[in-house]
């Protein structure tokens, strides 16, 4: 695979995420562009990184004259708000028709139809454009990112491996899942996950200060062993289940904390919580693709 010129459409930390990753692993910067409405973004982006950084996304997506480099993109990632994607696809459409890049979209809860129909609302021609819709997480800002991806039917075995040359910038552990819904099911695992767990190390941290400890020391605690139990679920050869079994020796301090918590229905709360998100993410997508 040769090295694909990137564009961002959207600047935020998404965005610098991946910027940032890919550089670091040594993607030139002649190869990126970022188009950001914001003159002090803009600004900060191009002063950090070295990227040029554009403020019409026509630009960016086709290369403007007097640009580094005035060659079509072969990805362009959508890193934009849900409420504006919209109208931001829309006023890119042609251009997008005209160079036929690969199109990631991270943007939460629209679905690859609408982006199809925003694209090709107003084009008669058959070419179309290749779209896959990647699910990251905030974990991807330090570089411990989970994510999923979908492919529609017109990505290709390399705009595959474009896709993954992206993600594997902000992602530790990344997978494609078979049909779009799975995108959904990725959110309510992964995307939303960070969420779950900030909110047990506040619990820990608040029942630990109740139990004597400052409060930097019990958050430090809580949180240092969720980074080490995940790194033993990812390493060890024992399956969840057995790795919860080994610590809770029977009649003990962790049984008695578990047995609470399953009284009080931990384990369900999290189950219902995680299919009220999958429940989100279909409403949503009919809410954005409406727009």
């Amino acid at each position: 695979m040769t090295v694909p010129c990137i564009t961002f459409i959207g600047g935020g930390n998404m965005c610098e995420a991946i910027l940032a990753g890919l550089l670091k692993t040594g993607h030139p910067t002649s190869h990126v562009r970022v188009s950001e409405p914001f003159d002090q973004r803009r600004a900060f982006l191009r002063e950090t990184y070295g990227v040029e950084v554009f403020a019409d996304n026509n630009d960016a997506v086709t290369g403007a004259t007097g640009s580094i480099s005035t060659a079509a993109p072969d990805v362009v990632v959508l890193a934009v708000k849900p409420q504006v994607v919209g109208d931001v696809v829309r006023g890119i459409s042609k251009s997008l028709q005209t160079t036929q890049p690969l199109v990631i979209s991270i943007v939460a809860g629209v679905a690859i139809k609408d982006f199809a129909r925003w694209i090709h609302s107003d084009s008669s021609s058959k070419a179309r454009v290749p779209l896959v819709r990647l699910m990251p997480n905030t974990p991807a800002l330090v570089g411990e990112g989970a994510a999923g991806m979908f492919a529609d039917s017109d990505v290709s075995p390399e705009q595959k491996q474009q896709t993954e040359y992206v993600v594997r910038n902000i992602a530790k552990e990344y997978f494609w899942v078979d049909t779009e819904a799975g995108v959904d099911a990725v959110c309510a695992v992964s995307g939303s996950g960070p969420a779950y767990f900030f909110l047990v190390i506040e619990a820990m941290e608040k029942a630990g200060v109740e139990l004597g400890l400052p409060a930097d020391v019990a958050k430090r605690l809580a949180a240092q062993t969720a980074l080490g139990a995940a790194r033993m679920v990812l390493t060890s050869e024992d399956d969840v289940a057995t790795l919860r079994r080994k610590v809770t020796s029977p009649n003990g301090t962790t049984h008695a904390a578990i047995e609470k918590m399953i009284e009080e229905k931990v384990p369900e709360g999290v189950q219902n919580g995680m299919l009220a998100c999958r429940e989100r993410c279909t409403t949503l997508s009919e809410e954005f693709g409406n727009l």
